[in-house]
């Protein structure tokens, strides 16, 4: 009876274990499927401001790993802060994690790989710390390897009918648009955001910029409501950027003759009053206007030193 007992005992402990292995394990999912990328769209604004107004690196090094240990690290066009955070933690001696970091950096670089290797400070950096671009390129092709084809060869199609950079044929616009709106509803119901990390930005030598079909959405009332509230839960979740997001809404506010919301589309003259779109940007993980024209002249800057 004794030894029935404590098999009793011991299963009923089993049980136990396991039940708590299980919330901890649904709690640990829940966390990092419900964490708000704009409060971390806001903190690398507020570090980048660190290190590029307040030009204090190493306070910025630290704020960075902090972040980076509760969110899954993005490298953002322009402010590329996890790059910044590798790049000039390596500057300045302190510690960013080695290759474990350098390897995670890969695929936030890979859907511009075709311009990154010509980056010679870049890939100095990985040899550095021994890592050839030969295994930078094997990460990129494994990388490429996960993508859906099928997915890719939809957007292909999709950026053709876009006809970006000849809208001319109004009738044949209208009609291709429609097919891309219920392809975008189609793929987020099935797939989920069409991110970089899934699709690539380049397919062969496809150009797929998903802000312009994103943009012209907007131009089409029936959908607009729709994209407005389903990619803000993109942008919240970190696949979509805040500024693709901002441009069709201001997009949208320009057809419809009010003032922009987020002063992201087509310079400054449609904005009424700048403090209030301001808090609009950092609603959704944007800088301030101010702050946006000291990025973008520093990355014109940099453009010209290479």
């Amino acid at each position: 009876m004794l030894v029935i007992a404590n098999l009793h005992m011991k299963q009923n402990q089993n049980i136990r274990y396991l039940s708590l292995t299980s919330i901890i394990i649904c709690f640990l999912f829940y966390c990092c499927k419900s964490k708000n990328y704009i409060i971390y769209y806001n903190k690398v604004n507020e570090i980048d401001s660190i290190y590029r107004m307040a030009k204090q690196p190493e306070k910025a090094i630290k704020k960075y790993k902090k972040l980076f240990r509760k969110y899954h690290p993005l490298n953002q066009e322009r402010i590329e802060e996890y790059e910044t955070y590798i790049r000039v933690s390596d500057k300045y001696s302190k510690n960013f994690g080695g290759q474990k970091s350098l390897y995670r950096l890969i695929p936030l670089i890979a859907p511009y790989w075709r311009y990154k290797k010509e980056d010679k400070d870049f890939i100095n950096l990985y040899k550095k710390y021994g890592i050839d671009s030969l295994n930078i390129e094997q990460k990129v092709a494994q990388w490429e390897s996960k993508h859906d084809k099928t997915l890719i060869d939809s957007f292909v199609v999709a950026i053709g009918r876009d006809q970006y950079n000849n809208r001319s044929n109004s009738s044949e616009i209208f009609e291709n648009d429609l097919k891309n709106a219920e392809l975008l509803k189609w793929t987020f119901e099935n797939h989920g955001f069409p991110s970089k990390q899934k699709i690539g930005l380049y397919y062969k030598d496809t150009f797929m910029p998903m802000d312009v079909i994103l943009l012209h959405m907007a131009d089409y009332d029936e959908y607009h409501p729709y994209f407005k509230t389903k990619i803000l839960e993109y942008v919240k979740s970190g696949e979509c950027p805040p500024r693709d997001y901002a441009a069709m809404v201001d997009r949208n506010n320009l057809h419809h003759k009010i003032p922009y919301t987020y002063g992201v589309y087509q310079g400054y003259q449609n904005i009424t009053d700048s403090a209030k779109v301001n808090r609009n940007r950092k609603s959704i993980g944007l800088p301030s206007l101010k702050y946006r024209n000291k990025i973008a002249k520093d990355f014109s800057d940099s453009l010209k030193t290479k």
